[in-house]
């Protein structure tokens, strides 16, 4: 298990303690490995992240078929869910000999995720190696489910830094962030904070307004970023601002790092206009079952195969397919061709040496739109802000 999640539960009290000695504590943290603060794991993700960029097809569908394997057979056997489930369709992983056979497989729905959670942990590994979060709900169905301590977050980390690096990430890097972040709950309260653990500035998303934006420009430019990383619709709103302030953007970036909501190309072109640097995009979720970025030449998006395996659904009406993905490394909680509720645009090269690399692409994730409540005092808050993971949102549902 990484330090990290052993850490975790005492965040309240590290919060609590003076600044100086966050400060102190946070910077002997940032001196440990990699590997200590993040899990043993880590430096395998890190490895497997980067080693895939140069797989071919071959090396990829036999590395896809192996950890399709290792995963429906562990949900046969440890998962009462997909023990019932596998059974009513008449579905054996013993028969799975490629990966077209996971055609026979069902469907995993969200609604299945919210009724039956307690049937689909695996009975093999221990409580104490679940870690509980809920999604955020961009689709509307809020949903809980388990992580795997040990495994989840060294692979998301080594992944996330992977694709930013396609951006100009480096270790070390100094990032600002304005992703739903709170300092606190009153109305003109403090707009910043610092974590120490990793020297990032985390600037408030709920009081980003016109009045205080000359406060968010003198404390990035005293912290002075490498990158601003963002919500899209909190980028978008300083971008905006800006503008109609007749403002310029003066601190010198290296890149603008924006996920979890959606960015269309002529948003990207804005904030890459106010900004003056790329604004890089990518797709997940909190379910982590697929992961797409932007390549390192490229606007498309790509799945990377080695993270988990990709589906699409037919296509509407618009020519969009649905997201279907199954989760590999997570154990806990098996995602198996579950549907995602979002919406790609499919790249269509006229053959493979037409895309930068060998993995199915999107030029457009089009199922996610920014959403927000607007406060009493005209604060926008993005729903995508309200992905706390706790028990205070399993009852939510979609209305």
């Amino acid at each position: 298990m990484s330090l990290e999640d052993q850490l975790y539960p005492l965040l309240d009290s590290y919060n609590a303690l003076p600044g100086w000695l966050q400060s102190l504590l946070g910077s002997a943290y940032r001196q440990l490995p990699r590997s200590w603060r993040y899990g043993a794991r880590y430096n395998e993700f890190t490895k497997l992240a980067a080693a895939a960029e140069n797989w071919s097809v071959e090396d990829i569908q036999v590395y896809q078929l192996k950890q399709l394997r290792a995963v429906l057979h562990h949900a046969a056997n440890h998962c009462p869910f997909y023990q019932k489930s596998f059974a009513r369709a008449g579905f054996r992983p013993e028969n799975v000999h490629s990966l077209e056979d996971l055609n026979h497989c069902p469907l995993l729905e969200k609604r299945d995720l919210q009724e039956h959670l307690n049937e689909m942990v695996s009975r093999e590994i221990l409580a104490s190696r679940r870690l509980y979060i809920t999604t955020g709900g961009s689709t509307g169905q809020p949903v809980g489910f388990y992580l795997q301590k040990g495994v989840s977050r060294p692979k998301e980390q080594a992944f996330l830094e992977a694709m930013w690096r396609r951006a100009g990430y480096f270790d070390g890097a100094r990032l600002a962030v304005i992703r739903g972040h709170v300092t606190s709950s009153q109305a003109e309260g403090r707009i910043v904070s610092h974590d120490t653990t990793r020297d990032w500035l985390m600037l408030s998303s709920f009081h980003l307004t016109p009045q205080r934006l000359s406060e968010y420009l003198e404390a990035l430019e005293k912290f002075k970023p490498d990158f601003l990383h963002a919500y899209p619709s909190a980028a978008l709103q300083m971008a905006g601002y800006l503008e109609k302030s007749g403002q310029s953007w003066r601190l010198p970036l290296r890149g603008l790092l924006c996920g979890s909501e959606r960015l269309a190309i002529p948003q990207k072109r804005l904030l890459e206009r106010v900004f003056n640097c790329r604004a890089y995009r990518w797709y997940g979720h909190s379910e982590r079952v697929v992961l797409a970025s932007e390549g390192a030449r490229s606007e498309l998006f790509y799945f990377f195969p080695q993270y988990g395996l990709v589906e699409f659904g037919r296509p509407n009406e618009e020519g969009l397919r649905e997201v279907i993905g199954t989760s590999f490394h997570n154990l806990v909680t098996p995602l198996i061709r579950y549907r995602t509720g979002d919406y790609v645009r499919l790249a269509e090269p006229q053959d493979v040496s037409g895309l930068e690399y060998p993995w199915p692409a999107a030029v457009d994730v089009a199922g996610r739109e920014q959403e927000f409540l607007i406060s009493a005092t005209g604060r926008r808050i993005s729903l995508t802000a309200f992905n706390m993971h706790d028990a205070v949102f399993d009852d939510l549902y979609a209305v």
